[in-house]
């Protein structure tokens, strides 16, 4: 097949995308397919005499984006990384083009603008076929506030929470105790989210969670277990535990290599507690309109439960949670990448059926 890897794009989580997108591209090319990485924001540039079937390759491509740098990048530093300073666009030159020449595109792109369902949206004008949810399931599942009112609603347990606009929240606004959890509202990766300990932080954390996204969750922490499931094609995996065991599973946790984090697959847990986990995430993946594959995060308090989140499109980093869970299932790396995009082509193939 001809694929088009999405990667980068303008979110606090492009460097994790262009690892993840490295890393998709060479596995899908070391199945025969022909393979063409695309940053989002960046483009193409085409020369007048390029032919976008050239872009296309079995070769390996430069593994150096594999490793993710811990920075943030902020709005100025990604539009500086294009020639077009300052530009506003977020699909980059010739990006549609390149998309419409291939057979369906993988996003590999996480954060904002990358699973919020605006990408999906335009792919979706322009007849473009893509991995993942479509556009209203992304942006249910990347807005926090909006998947937990649909967990609620659905029965599934979750963590107790309030919304707010403004750094300017009381302790006594807050109808559980603390610690809480601090978090923007769309976002992932853990970035802009703090474990609060005390009232007095907590202004701090949400002014710095605020200048992520224009509205933040204080949440109920739980202090348990932490497990995250994958879902493929209509099925969970096995589940992953997390065990950090110094601060808890942040950003750097999550993708710089460490000693302090531990993932467990299969975890050693009860049968009944895991085919719990499995069928909530099943649940929620449902009840959000997901398709295709994701992933829900969940907390376990004393043999409670609790979805804490789901996400769209997962990360495909060397230190990713969805690799770990498909390999205790059987599934090596480059299958997955290759079953994913199976999986969403018979999707569509029922569509027009």
């Amino acid at each position: 097949m001809k694929i088009v890897v999405l990667a980068g794009g303008r979110s606090t989580e492009r460097n994790v995308s262009l690892s993840s997108g490295t890393k998709i591209s060479n596995a899908l090319r070391s199945k025969g397919h022909r393979v063409a990485l695309v940053d989002l924001f960046l483009g193409q540039e085409l020369a007048g005499d390029t032919d976008v079937d050239d872009l296309f390759t079995t070769e390996p491509g430069d593994d150096s984006k594999l490793n993710i740098s811990d920075e943030i990048l902020n709005d100025d530093k990604i539009n500086a990384l294009r020639p077009d300073h300052g530009a506003k666009g977020l699909f980059g030159p010739n990006v549609l083009t390149i998309c419409q020449a291939a057979d369906i595109v993988y996003l590999g792109l996480h954060g904002e603008d990358g699973e919020n369902g605006k990408v999906q949206a335009v792919l979706d004008l322009f007849n473009i076929h893509y991995t993942g949810s479509d556009t209203l399931a992304s942006g249910l599942a990347m807005n926090k506030k909006y998947s937990k009112e649909i967990f609620i609603q659905n029965h599934i347990p979750t963590a107790a929470y309030i919304a707010t606009k403004t750094s300017q929240v009381t302790a006594e606004q807050i109808p559980f105790g603390f610690p809480v959890v601090v978090k923007p509202a769309s976002g992932g990766s853990s970035v802009g989210t703090h474990i609060v300990p005390t009232a007095d932080q907590l202004q701090a954390a949400l002014a710095d969670a605020l200048s992520f996204d224009e509205e933040a969750l204080i949440e109920e922490y739980i202090k348990g277990r932490e497990f995250s499931i994958a879902l493929l094609d209509g099925a969970a995996l096995p589940a992953v535990e997390i065990v950090v065991k110094k601060g808890w599973y942040d950003f750097e946790h999550k993708f710089q290599a460490n000693d302090d984090t531990q993932l467990i697959s299969p975890p050693d847990i009860d049968d009944q507690l895991h085919q719990e986990m499995q069928a909530l995430a099943l649940q929620a993946f449902n009840a959000l309109g997901m398709q295709n594959y994701g992933r829900v995060d969940f907390l376990v308090r004393e043999g409670q439960p609790y979805a804490i989140e789901a996400n769209s499109l997962p990360g495909m980093t060397p230190l990713s949670l969805i690799p770990q869970e498909a390999r205790a299932a059987g599934i090596e790396y480059a299958d997955l990448c290759e079953r994913i995009i199976e999986s969403k082509v018979r999707f569509y193939q029922k569509q027009q059926a």
